[in-house]
């Protein structure tokens, strides 16, 4: 996968997230974008490492959430 291609996929779970988090929550746009990308969950999907960016938005957003709940990411 070409480094266009991850942030492509990097790009289309950052609006599905924050749109997660502007309807289950209440966020505006803004809250939730800094919410999203000052999250441990935004750095693993970042992370090439973790390839967390191939899965589901929801999938990555129960983490978020999780995040959000407990102060840390499992």
């Amino acid at each position: 996968m070409s480094e266009k291609e991850k942030d492509y996929m990097i790009e289309a779970m950052t609006k599905d997230l924050v749109l997660l988090l502007m309807q289950r929550h209440g966020m505006d746009e803004d809250t939730a974008l800094r919410t999203l990308y000052n999250s441990d969950t935004f750095a693993k999907l970042e992370d090439p490492k973790t390839h967390m960016y191939y899965q589901s938005s929801l999938y990555v957003y129960d983490f978020l959430k999780n995040e959000l709940l407990t102060g840390k990411m499992q």
